[in-house]
């Protein structure tokens, strides 16, 4: 019985993430969004960028850099920095679903083209008590998936850093003695970022891209290797531009696009046999991560139409008065095929000293979405560089 409420459990963890008018777990030609293990990863942890629609790869070195790409902490203005983050999940379902964020740097050497960072991200899915066929057992369980990562940074041109990560990722869906449904996996992010000045009129505004392949690794398992699933592996890029208002402030405008490196799952054919249709969903399972990055980009499934469907956008703006009063705002959109996320982002950020403090509101197109209303806050700590 534990064995069936724990793969109950694990698929609607999965379903949360992609929302529209069902949570089909098979594909069908309307509806075939791609799944994951460990779903949290793709979960934004910080206020500013889930307050600019998810967009974060190009926009300008802040703490969080680490989940959108961290080769920007080589261009941070900071010695050093430190955060905190909360976001309640699905609360419109739930009370006990949360992710928990913590991220920092330090700028290496007196060159100041180096950084180290790390993070570590606790996704809390709930306390569960089993059941069984006589009623409730009394046994608590309380799942989670959680990660802790180490990156590098430099620049390698007056314009131009590069980053690398190493992620280790742990999953245990049992949280209990029982540790069938526990697995851990080690993965790697590659990223990049550029900035430059250019002339806009009689302004100079801040243009710049940024690159991060994240969670390139290998797949994770849930009930004790008899099955493995791909992690999130994620392509994202963006480009971001400031310009400057006047002396005091500026404003921001970002875009960014995701693609999960993960092969599309196949759908069966009116004419196909149930058989042939399992040969062919065991012949999914079966590819390796690596070749599953590849085969992410091949079109003899869906055609060329659903591989540019697999393309979330993110858009975001940033207004910014004299690096103490932040507002934002953003869209994020998902194709309906591939999970038909669709919202609004709004947020601000305050900034006292080296204290900032900011929130974000997340506001559904799409009816029926669990994840309407979700309200992220995040506390950061800059240490200004020394005058030594």
């Amino acid at each position: 019985m534990k064995k069936v409420l724990k793969k109950f459990l694990f698929l609607n963890i999965a379903a949360a993430f992609t929302v529209g008018s069902t949570y089909a777990q098979n594909g069908s030609k309307d509806y075939n969004p791609i799944p994951t293990g460990v779903p949290s990863l793709t979960i934004t942890p910080d206020a500013r960028g889930g307050g600019m629609g998810d967009a974060g790869v190009a926009t300008s070195p802040d703490i969080y850099s680490q989940y959108w790409n961290p080769a920007k902490y080589a261009f941070a203005t900071g010695q050093a920095g430190a955060a905190m983050g909360y976001t309640p999940w699905l609360k419109k379902i739930v009370n006990d679903v949360y992710l928990a964020y913590g991220v920092g740097y330090y700028k290496l050497g007196s060159s100041d083209n180096q950084a180290l960072s790390a993070s570590i991200r606790y996704f809390k899915i709930g306390d569960i008590q089993l059941a069984n066929a006589w009623g409730y057992t009394g046994t608590n369980i309380s799942p989670y998936e959680m990660s802790f990562d180490i990156g590098y940074s430099r620049k390698l041109t007056n314009t131009f850093s590069a980053g690398v990560t190493l992620r280790y990722i742990r999953v245990d869906y049992s949280g209990a003695d029982d540790d069938t449904s526990a697995d851990g996996v080690f993965a790697a992010d590659i990223s990049g970022y550029n900035e430059s000045y250019i002339n806009i009129g009689q302004s100079e505004s801040l243009l710049s891209f940024g690159f991060n392949i994240s969670n390139i690794g290998g797949k994770i398992s849930n009930n004790d290797g008899i099955t493995s699933n791909f992690i999130p592996t994620n392509l994202r890029l963006g480009t971001s531009l400031m310009y400057p208002i006047n002396d005091v402030s500026t404003i921001s405008a970002s875009l960014d696009f995701n693609k999960l490196l993960v092969p599309t799952p196949p759908i069966q054919g009116d004419d196909e046999s149930n058989e042939d249709y399992e040969k062919r969903l065991n012949d999914y399972r079966d590819i390796s991560s690596i070749s599953g990055i590849f085969k992410s980009f091949a079109t003899k499934d869906g055609g060329f139409s659903e591989k540019m469907k697999e393309i979330s956008v993110s858009v975001g703006l940033e207004y910014d008065y004299n690096d103490q009063f932040k507002v934002r705002t953003g869209y994020f959109h998902e194709n309906k095929m591939k999970g038909n996320r669709r919202y609004f982002t709004f947020g601000a950020g305050f900034k006292m000293k080296s204290i900032q403090l900011d929130a974000a509101y997340l506001l559904s197109t799409v009816s029926q979405n669990p994840l309407d209303q979700t309200l992220r806050l995040t506390l950061a700590y800059t240490f200004p560089k020394s005058n030594k």
